[in-house]
Order: C-alpha cells, then sequence, then structure tokens
C-alpha cells in the first residue's frame, strides 16, 4: 500500500476533525448559506463519483460475464443501499434509548458518537473500494478520481464534526473533550477504507460487488441526508448551484483525464 493511497484514508477523517475543531474557536461554525453550500458541492461529487468511480468501473470489470455484466452492479448497489436503510434503523433505536437515559450522561454521549459512527462506516469503504480500484488498475487517473471523492467526503464530514461536537459542548462538556468526540465519530473511516483495501486485495472478484456496494451506500447519504438539508430553508438555490459544480467538476476530471 502506496503513501498516497493512506493519505488518501485519511483524507475524510481530516475533514471530521476540522469540522470538529470549530468548537475551540467559536459558538456557531457555519452560516446557513455556506452549510448549504459545503453540502451541495459534497453532494454533487458524491453522486457523479458514484457513476463515473463505482459504478462504471464496476461493469467494466465484469465484462466476462457478457450481457450479465451489469449484475454485480446491480446486486451490490441494492446491498448498499440496503445495508445503509438497516443502519438507519439502528440509529433510529438509538436516538430514542437516548431519550429513555435522561440520567445517564455518559450513555447518552456514548450513544450520540455512536450514532453517527454508524453513517460513517460506508463512507469510508466507498473511499477504499475506490482506492483498492486504483491498486488493481495502477493508473494514475484511477488515483486522481480517489482523491477527489476523498475530499468529496471530507467536505461532507466537516458539519458532520461540528455537529457532533458543538451540542456536546452546549450541553456543558468540556470543548477539548467534545473536540474529541467529534474526531473520533470520523476515525472509523479510514479503518473501514483499508478493511475494504486488505479484503479486495484478497479477493479480487468481489471487487466489482464492493465498489457497487459503495455506490448504493453514498447514494442513500445523498438521498437521505444531503440533499432534504440542501433543499430546506431560503438557501437552497446556492446549495443547487454548488451541487451542480461538484458534479460537473467529479464528471469533467473522470472523462477529460480517462
Amino acid at each position: 500500500m502506496t503513501l498516497l493511497t493512506v493519505q488518501g484514508l485519511l483524507i475524510p477523517l481530516f475533514g471530521t476533525a476540522l469540522g470538529a475543531a470549530c468548537v475551540l474557536f467559536m459558538k456557531k461554525c457555519f452560516s446557513s448559506n455556506l452549510q448549504k453550500s459545503l453540502m451541495g458541492f459534497a453532494a454533487g461529487v458524491m453522486v457523479a463519483a458514484s457513476v463515473w468511480s463505482l459504478l462504471i468501473p464496476s461493469i467494466e470489470q465484469s465484462r466476462h460475464l457478457g450481457k450479465l455484466a451489469f449484475f454485480p452492479a446491480v446486486l451490490g448497489f441494492c446491498i448498499g443501499m440496503i445495508s445503509l436503510m438497516l443502519i438507519d434503523k439502528v440509529t433510529d433505536k438509538i436516538q430514542k434509548s437516548t431519550e429513555s437515559y435522561e440520567s445517564s450522561y455518559f450513555r447518552k454521549t456514548t450513544m450520540l458518537v455512536l450514532a453517527v459512527v454508524l453513517h460513517n462506516i460506508p463512507e469510508g469503504m466507498a473511499v477504499g473500494a475506490v482506492y483498492a480500484n486504483a491498486i488493481s488498475c495502477k493508473e494514475n487517473v484511477a488515483f486522481s478520481a480517489a482523491f477527489v471523492l476523498a475530499m468529496g467526503i471530507a467536505i461532507q464530514n466537516l458539519p458532520e464534526g461540528a455537529i457532533i461536537s458543538m451540542p456536546l459542548a452546549a450541553r456543558g462538556i468540556a470543548k477539548g473533550k467534545a473536540f474529541f468526540y467529534g474526531f473520533l465519530s470520523g476515525a472509523v473511516e479510514p479503518v473501514a477504507g483499508l478493511m475494504t483495501i486488505l479484503l479486495s486485495a484478497l479477493i479480487i472478484p468481489v471487487l466489482p460487488y464492493l465498489l457497487a456496494f459503495a455506490a448504493g451506500a453514498m447514494i442513500y447519504v445523498v438521498v437521505k441526508e444531503l440533499v432534504p438539508e440542501i433543499s430546506e430553508g431560503r438557501h437552497f438555490v446556492s446549495g443547487n448551484l454548488m451541487f451542480m459544480l461538484g458534479f460537473s467538476l467529479m464528471m469533467a476530471l473522470d472523462v477529460a483525464l480517462g
């Protein structure tokens, strides 16, 4: 595994840490307009990456199946989305449990961090799957696409880190501890990415399924979390424009360099 790959796996964690660090310097991290712009850009990058960096490579690597070359992509994509739906159900139960344990402050904090960790696992797998594809292809274009994808997820993680650390600080937790919990919520991403790379390196035939799985997971995150956030309120125009910019940038990078 190259240093470039290790750095790529750590980029999303850096985004989470940067967002969580907002609690150390300011009370309010993002304006509504800026937050929607960041999320819109991240959503655009992730949708384009799901198609050109994940689904298309999944289909191309399954050409030996002939007319059934679509099967790994379809199956992996569906499993990815269904897995995220199940994780959402678990998260809902965790949030309900949190409301039931008002007397246990520690448990409430733990549940809050765990809820975000569950959402970050597939994002780490998405980065790991794309880097695994780049390692197997050994092409600079694939590494460039993986880097842009990691940056897109890192941008999305900026507000996620702040969403963890700032409410905890508001509840009375020291800023240092609140930052640590926010950072910890994103630490699972490079671990999930590394495990995905190791698995794909040992079992190359399942790589098309892993790529499509990551695409399904990312699309679910975009549809469930980012799109509603972008569309609400009076700053939706900036979010939509940044979505267009992010999508166009990722598409242009993959097509032009490819």
